[in-house]
This record gives structure tokens, C-alpha cells and sequence, in this order.
């Protein structure tokens, strides 16, 4: 019976929505309140279970390997100051008993590509695959953590899935289901961005995946499409003709912070449950409203 213990994170992409800012800082590095995206889908892999974290980076990602390394002379500093608890939380990034791999993707070919590339590490296991732009705050431990209770019992591939808006439905790929059992649904179809005409539902996968290893066989072989890029989506498609593919509608929020709008939502929204920061930040936004208010009153 197998078991998930390795994780891939597509981070080598080039953040363009965000320019200026993702010009010599990666997207997956902003930070919401006090810790960076690709720290939060580290946090929520760990939850689950994960011992492997493997990294399909870029160049121009340094910084994302920096992060999850050691920092000595700033462990010096804080420990001789005696500041224990933030030398505690630079310590806790990543557990001792997790790994970081990183593996180059020297060009920016897609989705499927950049998994693909993570074929030689991964090996024959059933892998996770979490992309950091979609910061998901999930209940029972996490999305992922909900996804691998279900490949438990199933021993299948399973695709993260919400509803959508309909006219939202070409910023997707979007499945066909059939069998609902709760939140779990078998995969019959699925389509990379309908329009919403021609969309099959409004179920749209979101970036969490768990994939059985035959992933890797299929992706080698799909032809490269729009932009010569090789699709996730077309892969899976794939694989359904030769194995069940499950979806599963997670129990939590996502903010889609590869859009700036998502990206503040999500700022203020973890800002407002921060333990140090969440009353103080309250007031303000109240105080912020009444002024509004006010403006508007007088206009």
C-alpha cells in the first residue's frame, strides 16, 4: 500500500503579473504578513505527511533555496542576543527530518514540463504536487492533508477541485464528473480553459495534486501545445484511459495569489488572524471603514 511522502513545487516560473516587484524577487517569495507563499504550501506539505520536498526551480530562483537553507550567522546573532523564539521559528522553516531538493528546469515549457522534470528524484512513487500561487486555507490539517486521507483508501490520483464562477471557467482546466460521494467524484473528462460555453461544469482543478507515477511515461510522450508548452492537463487526460482519477472538493479557502487582487485578499484576511498583529489590524480596517463611510456621507 503506498504512501505519499514526496512532494514537487513548479516554482521556476517568471511572475509576470506582479512586475516590477518579481523582477529579481520570486513571485513564490512574497510574503503574506510574515512568511512567503511557498513557505505556506511547505507548511501545509509537512502537515501531510511529506519527508521529500522537491523544487523544479529556475536561475533566477536562488532566493527560494536560500530561504530553506541554514543561516548561520543569523542564528549566531539571534541565539547571542538571546532572542530563543525568533531563532526558534528561522530553525523551524523546514524540520529536520524533511529534505529540500532542487532540480533546474532550464526552459519554461509548461506545467507538465516542469513535473516531468522531477521524474529522476521521484521515481516510481505516488508524488504531491502543490503550486504556491494558490494559497489554500484548509481545515483537518490542510488541503493536502485531506487529499492523502482519500489516496489512502484509494490508492488513485486525485485532482483538487472548487467551484468556480461559470465565465471564470477559461482560467481553468475543468473536469467532468460522474459519482459524487460527498466531496470525492470520479473524473470522466477534463478540459484545459472552456470557454464557458463549452465547459463540461464548473469544477475547476486548483494547484493540488497527488499523481501516481505513470504521470511521468505519458508526459515524456504528449505533443507540446499553445506556446509549446507540454500541459499537466493533457497528461491526465491520459492517464484516465488507463487509470481511475478521482477529484476531491477540499474543505477550506483558496486565494489565488497569482492575481494581485487575491494576493491582498489574502493579506488581509491571515492578517486579521494573526495572533500578534490580527486586533490591532482590525481597528484600523474599522477605523478605515468609518472614514470611508464618512467621505462618503459628505459627498
Amino acid at each position: 500500500m503506498s504512501i505519499i511522502t514526496k512532494a514537487v513545487f513548479p516554482v521556476a516560473g517568471l511572475g509576470t503579473r506582479f512586475l516590477p516587484a518579481t523582477k529579481a524577487n520570486p513571485k513564490e517569495m512574497l510574503p503574506v504578513v510574515d512568511k512567503p507563499l511557498i513557505q505556506y504550501a511547505v507548511d501545509e506539505a509537512v502537515r501531510a505527511g511529506i519527508k521529500e520536498l522537491i523544487f523544479v526551480t529556475s536561475s533566477s530562483k536562488r532566493a527560494i533555496e536560500d530561504h530553506f537553507d541554514k543561516n548561520y550567522e543569523l542564528e549566531r546573532e539571534l541565539e547571542r542576543k538571546g532572542k530563543d523564539d525568533l531563532l526558534k521559528l528561522l530553525r523551524d522553516v523546514v524540520p529536520p527530518d524533511v529534505t529540500c531538493i532542487y532540480i533546474r528546469q532550464a526552459e519554461a515549457l509548461g506545467l507538465g514540463h516542469a513535473i516531468l522534470c522531477a521524474r529522476s528524484v521521484v521515481g516510481n512513487d505516488p508524488f504531491a504536487v502543490l503550486l504556491a500561487d494558490d494559497l489554500i486555507d484548509g481545515e483537518r490539517g490542510g488541503c493536502l492533508a485531506q487529499m492523502v486521507e482519500q489516496f489512502q483508501r484509494l490508492q488513485a490520483s486525485i485532482l483538487g477541485v472548487e467551484q468556480v464562477p461559470i465565465e471564470d471557467t477559461s482560467s481553468y482546466g475543468i473536469v467532468e464528473l460522474a459519482g459524487y460521494d460527498g466531496r470525492l467524484a470520479r473524473v470522466q473528462g477534463i478540459v484545459e480553459k472552456p470557454k464557458a460555453e463549452d465547459a463540461p461544469s464548473d469544477m475547476a482543478v486548483v494547484g493540488r495534486y497527488i499523481l501516481s507515477p505513470e504521470i511521468f511515461s505519458i508526459l515524456a510522450e504528449v505533443q507540446p501545445g499553445k506556446g509549446g508548452e507540454i500541459q499537466l492537463t493533457d497528461g491526465i487526460a491520459k492517464l484516465m484511459e488507463k487509470r481511475a482519477v478521482y477529484s476531491y472538493e477540499f474543505d477550506g479557502r483558496r486565494y489565488d495569489c497569482g492575481s494581485k487582487i487575491g494576493y491582498l485578499q489574502a493579506t488581509v484576511d491571515y492578517a486579521l488572524k494573526h495572533s500578534e498583529l490580527g486586533e490591532e489590524f482590525e481597528a484600523f480596517l474599522k477605523g478605515k471603514l468609518c472614514r470611508l463611510q464618512g467621505d462618503d456621507q459628505d459627498t
